[in-house]
């Protein structure tokens, strides 16, 4: 296999390391955190499941951000990569803050859903956790780990195509008259003759 296509292969897993971190980052947010109950006029107590995108709708956001930073690490250069991983660590900072944020006070946390239910925002039972939200701080490291490991991996990483970029014509003589630059020059009203 020649050093380019190695190159090139590891573009591909970069991206599709990114693309499974989008997923699993969104998967996390998905169920349930946490339970509690509520009381109304109407039912009485009922049950609440209040699921991680309630609490936390920062982690979608940041899945949705890894999703675009899968799409440009195949187009980007240098800079661009550089700005990519910037990018991947934020997502998993605001994955852990956000999850953090919610874990450190539940009951704060799920009033507001507990409102939306029930038109009041007081429980009237504690805040059971799940193992949700602890395995959503977990998948923040990693997308922060993910994002070290891409300025590391991408050191070896060829630039980016120039496959469509305009290059001069080495047969044409040197200070021959450029077609693009004549029809430009005509659009401005000049003869370039």
């Amino acid at each position: 296999m020649t050093e380019r296509a190695t190159r090139r292969r590891g573009r591909g897993r970069a991206a599709a390391l990114l693309l499974v971190l989008a997923g699993v980052t969104a998967l996390a947010a998905v169920p349930v955190w946490f339970t509690t109950s509520g009381s109304t006029a109407l039912e009485g107590t009922v049950e609440i499941a209040v699921h991680g995108t309630d609490v936390a709708p920062g982690i979608l956001a940041a899945a949705v951000a890894m999703l675009a930073a899968a799409a440009a690490i195949s187009l980007v250069g240098r800079v661009g990569r550089w700005v990519v991983a910037l990018v991947v660590a934020g997502c998993g900072v605001l994955v852990v803050a956000t999850t953090a944020s919610a874990l450190s006070d539940p009951a704060a946390a799920v009033a507001p859903v507990v409102a939306a239910h029930t038109g009041v925002g007081h429980l009237s039972g504690p805040v059971a956790t799940s193992a949700w939200p602890t395995v959503s701080l977990v998948v923040g490291a990693v997308d922060v780990l993910a994002a070290a490991w891409l300025l590391v991996a991408s050191r070896q990483w060829s630039g980016p195509t120039r496959r469509y970029q305009a290059t001069p014509d080495p047969a044409a003589p040197a200070g021959a008259a450029d077609e693009r630059a004549d029809w430009d020059a005509l659009s401005r009203g000049d003869d370039p003759s």
